[in-house]
């Protein structure tokens, strides 16, 4: 027979280190298991025609040595080992689940620094409460959101509404409306002790003001007054209007607010703030008795149209800015 020569030469192969080693437990024909590391498998066959001609080639594949090494390796005092890595990683994983559990407890109930706000979903039996996030507000310089500063002011002693601003590249100076209201907002103080939202406010070359409210979802909130909707809804309960019984007036009141902040003509302004002084009638707020998010609204509304003076105001309304002008203090 010809002497074959092997076709693939020993190479000095390096192994990770990041992984477990096990014996090598491959068994010769007809010997005992050996931890001898490299050993081959060697397997000697005779034909019939070939009785006094031996070869030794290598096997490929012998169940029954195969068997006998899932046998070795059953009863392999290595075996153990693994069984106690594996206990030893089950337990870990046990205690990173308990950990997880009071990570999730913690962010359950603490909801802006304090405890759950429940909304009236939640009252109802309807939607799950979730945790409140941080949201980023986008603003033009032009569009001052200023019912930001109005609602910090107004919730001084109920809610703490942090809000930090910053410029977008797009916008190579702000002009000074914009820093004038960033001085108004550093002057009011923050309160540890009352429930908190953070309030990130970047002033950017965009149309709309828009707000995101998901970490994880840019799913856009766009204009002012919806803005406010959303504030209303998490903020302190003397300024949740759901379960009000004027909830639908003070949305009314709030849709005229969005309309009057597109309006293109002084005109059509004007007939919005008719619109407005009807809503008012003989009430001090547009909420009733007490201020709401519809007077944040309007009076934020009015402070952005410089077109609307006190001649377009009726002596209710300018009444009613008096009033309002003393809790927002703009």
């Amino acid at each position: 027979m010809y002497e074959l020569k092997t076709l693939l030469p020993q190479f000095d192969i390096k192994l990770p280190t990041c992984m477990y080693e096990l014996r090598n437990v491959s068994l010769s024909a007809g010997a005992t298991p050996g931890p001898a590391k490299g050993h081959r498998i060697r397997c000697s066959r005779a034909t019939e025609n070939e009785s006094n001609i031996s070869k030794s080639v290598n096997c490929a594949l012998d169940l029954d040595i195969l068997g006998r090494q899932i046998q070795h390796l059953l009863k392999h005092e290595d075996t153990n080992a693994v069984v106690e890595r594996q206990e030893k990683v089950l337990k870990q994983l046990e205690e990173l689940k308990a950990q997880l559990g009071q990570i999730r407890k913690s962010l359950g109930v603490r909801v802006c620094g304090k405890t759950f706000q429940h909304t009236t979903a939640y009252q109802n039996g309807g939607l799950k409460e979730e945790p409140l996030h941080d949201v980023v507000v986008n603003g033009h310089p032009n569009f001052i959101p200023y019912a930001l500063l109005a609602l910090k002011n107004a919730w001084r002693d109920l809610y703490t509404i942090d809000v930090k601003t910053f410029t977008h590249s797009t916008m190579a100076d702000i002009g000074p409306a914009a820093h004038d209201f960033e001085a108004k907002l550093a002057k009011v103080a923050v309160n540890a002790a009352l429930p908190k939202i953070n309030v990130t406010l970047i002033w950017k070359n965009c149309e709309h003001t828009e707000m995101i409210s998901s970490p994880t979802m840019y799913v856009p909130i766009y204009g002012e007054v919806n803005i406010i909707r959303y504030l209303g809804r998490v903020g302190p309960n003397e300024y949740r209007y759901e379960s009000s019984p004027l909830c639908n007036e003070i949305d009314a009141v709030l849709d005229i607010c969005y309309q009057l902040l597109r309006c293109s003509t002084h005109k059509s302004q004007v007939a919005m703030v008719r619109l407005l002084d009807k809503r008012l009638q003989q009430q001090q707020y547009f909420g009733g008795d007490q201020m709401s998010v519809a007077d944040i609204g309007v009076y934020s509304s009015l402070i952005r149209m410089p077109a609307i003076t006190e001649k377009d105001l009726t002596p209710a309304l300018l009444a009613w800015r008096k009033r309002a002008k003393l809790i927002t203090q703009i």
